[in-house]
């Protein structure tokens, strides 16, 4: 006769209930009801808000004050990846140590967005170097209808009217300030430079409406908000490795230390200060983004990023004096108009969601009388 083994029963229940403790977990982070949900939600949301007026804002203003170096730029937008040490373990979860449950396959996938994720930020470099923050702000939230697409494809995104409504909307405010900013350009700025910036800048946003639903699909095998931060440790690992191999090709560090010392007017002690801000406000923002799209989804992380638009084009005209005239108050009209579109309709879908738990909850009631019965 076979006899069951004691040890290896007691290691199956341990290993079933610390499953249906991470899926419990999961359940929790994600429920919309919860007070930690939301407490999460507003936390990347405001990291979210002040990484992107803040970096953009801080980038600009190193290309204004003769700062030259498109690879210092795209390497301090992941060189802070140190920074998310701090919330993997301030949110620590109770039940795993961290980088515990870290597969090839997720290390692998996280290596490989951190590359995609490098590219983008080369992109964003040489958009920014070239166009005012407004310009390039509201050229961004082209990538909104490529978000829209994609997700649709890789994770399955059902249309509503009011999140087509504001795609549409968000896309035709790109169109019409393309059609119009081309006398927007600095008077030193040739116009080939000029559409190479342009161009960069929708190939940024291109690749970011990319990564936005491929990190959704990724993070559907990921049960807690601490390996997020771990994922994402990871890709900005590997794109900070993309850019440090572009630096050393064009001076390396050497030529941090000449440019704050030589070329930056405004002194070495305030370019230092740029390049650590700017390094601190770029995680804040991919911080935010990643918590964003693991609480809701691609096109709502998509969706706040473009909204946050407006601010960048408000803080451009209030920073930098860049122009703000007929096309652009028409463009950030139409991108706030979107973006109300949408929030009114995540409200109808939350109280229509609402509505049928309360129901559901009825009808369970119902049944367990029927069963007692």
């Amino acid at each position: 006769m076979m006899m069951n083994n004691p040890i290896a029963s007691d290691d199956q229940e341990i290993n079933q209930e610390i499953k249906m403790t991470q899926i419990q977990e999961l359940e929790d982070q994600k429920s919309k009801t919860s007070k930690g949900y939301m407490v999460l939600l507003i936390i990347n949301y405001l990291c979210l808000f002040v990484g992107s007026v803040s970096s953009s804002l801080l980038s600009k203003f190193y290309f204004i004050h003769k700062g030259s170096s498109r690879w210092v730029s795209t390497w301090v937008q992941s060189a802070g990846f140190p920074l998310l040490i701090i919330p993997i373990y301030l949110f620590k979860s109770p039940h795993r140590r961290p980088f515990n449950g870290f597969t090839p396959t997720i290390l692998t996938l996280s290596i490989l967005v951190g590359l995609m994720l490098g590219l983008n930020n080369l992109l964003f470099s040489w958009g920014n170097s070239y166009l005012p923050v407004s310009t390039s702000s509201l050229l961004l939230s082209s990538q909104l209808v490529f978000n829209l697409i994609l997700s649709v494809i890789i994770v399955k995104q059902k249309i509503t009217f009011q999140n087509l409504n504001c795609v549409v909307l968000l896309t035709l405010s790109s169109v019409l300030l393309a059609l119009g900013s081309s006398h927007d350009k600095a008077k030193t700025l040739t116009t080939a430079k000029y559409f190479i910036g342009f161009f960069s800048t929708v190939g940024a946003g291109l690749l970011f409406a990319l990564y936005l639903p491929i990190m959704e699909k990724i993070y559907k095998k990921v049960y807690c908000y601490q390996m997020v931060m771990e994922m994402q440790l990871v890709m900005e690992i590997a794109a900070t490795a993309l850019a440090t191999v572009g630096m050393a090709s064009d001076g390396g560090f050497s030529e941090m230390k000449r440019e704050s010392r030589e070329v930056f007017d405004k002194g070495e002690k305030l370019y230092w200060v740029t390049v650590m801000s700017n390094v601190v406000t770029w995680q804040l923002c991919f911080m935010g983004t990643a918590g964003m799209v693991f609480l809701t989804s691609s096109l709502t992380g998509g969706i706040c990023m473009t909204a946050l638009l407006a601010m960048n084009v408000l803080g451009g005209v209030l920073v930098y004096g860049d122009e703000f005239g007929g096309v652009k108050i028409v463009s950030t009209v139409l991108c706030c108009w979107g973006f109300s579109s949408f929030v009114y309709g995540m409200h109808l879908k939350m109280k229509d969601e609402k509505q049928k738990r309360k129901n559901g909850d009825d009808d369970e009631g119902k049944n367990v009388e029927m069963e007692m019965v």
